[in-house]
């Protein structure tokens, strides 16, 4: 019998999007673009500046895997 894990199994399957969750995604999403022209903005153009919109960016990808992933059930 194969070795199955859930994490592994979840972390690497589709997730179609359920009633509701497109709304959320987008929320987070419109919210986040916000801060990043903020912080666009006001920080000079430096690595730091990129690296904090990269960062929201990874904040906003991770947010929307736990809405998919936490509600497959």
């Amino acid at each position: 019998m194969p070795k199955t894990n859930e994490r592994i199994e979840g972390a690497f399957t589709y997730h179609a999007p359920r009633e509701g969750q497109p709304e959320r995604y987008e929320a987070i999403r419109s919210k986040a673009k916000e801060l990043a022209y903020l912080i666009d903005d006001l920080c000079p153009d430096a690595r730091e500046r990129a690296l904090a919109i990269t960062k929201l960016e990874e904040a906003v990808m991770w947010a929307n895997a736990a809405i998919a992933r936490g509600e497959v059930r």
